[in-house]
């Protein structure tokens, strides 16, 4: 309290010393700046005022079944992912806020281990896995905080919702159980995308679609809400609280999507979506979209973004999600009015 009481009066003295000696023609007072904002901590992934923290990754369900979905709100990242017959399901990422429930958690999928390596050994949720995958995902590069090692202290089934769409995670509960157990997840860090103005070359539009065999999402541009607005399966996607999902930045980055030697419990062939190489991309913020291409040399390294001259796009500060897929998007152009609006911000 002693030292709170200190700081203060010393910057008011000095504030006040700055004034006086500026008004004498020492210094100009329009010089004079404590730039004590730009010191405030910003978290890698987002680019929003925070402090980084540890990485919880949860499987989620993105069936149409499964929605509303849980906690998405306050997520970091969100990836699309392709699954057995065509459907997608989310590889959620939380550093900067834990909601305190997260859900339906689904099981997990190969393409997982791959995607998640370029964050470090993270904390991994998921409700299960096929037999074969179970000790690929012990020899990972994560922590395995899933329900068959934490069980139903952490992961429950909601009982206003029907099984396999039914399971919640107590996220901050798991994740003080895990420290206690000595699990040490890997801190965010810059995963080798940045943050700054948009291309001058965007193109603007009023919406894209993408899609995949058995499931699709339309990301629509909010010049109220500045951000994209989700749809799924031709429906609003709303969360579990009402609020329309969608972020400020949407990336959709092609990839080749294979058949992987797992299957599901009824014998659907997993597909295998590989996120380390090179491939186009469509960059999507501010209303507007730049094609792209992607980079990840490693299961280590991060993705950088550039444009088709090598030249780095930004993102916009806020959430962030990808579409990984092997389809092009369809994208609906803007009309005049729209095309105005987003060339002036």
């Amino acid at each position: 309290m002693f030292f709170k009481r200190f700081l203060l009066t010393a910057i008011a003295l000095f504030s006040l010393a700055a004034v006086i000696v500026g008004s004498f023609g020492l210094i100009p007072v329009e010089k004079i700046s404590l730039n004590f904002a730009d010191d405030e901590p910003v978290h890698s992934l987002t680019g929003l005022n925070g402090s980084d923290g540890p990485l919880l990754v949860v499987k989620i369900d993105d069936t149409t079944y499964a929605h509303p979905q849980v906690g998405l709100k306050d997520a970091d990242v969100v990836y699309i992912e392709q699954v057995e017959g065509g459907l997608t399901r989310l590889a959620v990422v939380f550093s900067s806020k834990i909601p305190a429930i997260v859900g339906p958690v689904r099981s997990a999928r190969i393409s997982d281990i791959e995607l998640l390596a370029q964050y470090g050994k993270v904390a991994f949720a998921y409700s299960g896995a096929q037999r074969l995958l179970l000790p690929v995902i012990a020899s990972a590069n994560l922590y395995d905080v899933g329900a068959n090692k934490f069980g139903p202290s952490f992961y429950y089934n909601d009982p206003a919702r029907v099984a396999p769409y039914a399971m919640m995670l107590k996220a901050p509960e798991l994740l003080q159980e895990s420290t206690s157990r000595g699990i040490a997840p890997a801190t965010s860090a810059n995963m080798g995308w940045n943050f700054g103005e948009p291309s001058e070359d965007l193109i603007p539009i009023k919406s894209a679609h993408i899609s995949w065999p058995a499931s699709s999402y339309d990301a629509v541009w909010s010049a109220k809400e500045d951000r994209w607005l989700l749809n799924h399966n031709g429906k609003i996607n709303l969360d579990s609280t009402g609020y329309v999902l969608g972020p400020k930045t949407f990336i959709i980055q092609i990839v080749s999507i294979t058949d992987s030697i797992y299957k599901d419990k009824v014998g659907g062939v997993t597909p295998f979506s590989a996120t380390v190489g090179t491939g186009s991309c469509y960059l999507l913020r501010n209303g507007g979209y730049s094609p792209c291409l992607w980079n990840r040399s490693s299961e280590d390294s991060g993705t950088t973004f550039t444009d088709v001259n090598g030249r780095e796009l930004t993102f916009e500060k806020g959430q962030i999600w990808f579409a990984l897929t092997s389809k092009e998007p369809v994208f609906t152009p803007a009309s005049m009015q729209d095309a105005t609006n987003t060339a002036s911000k």
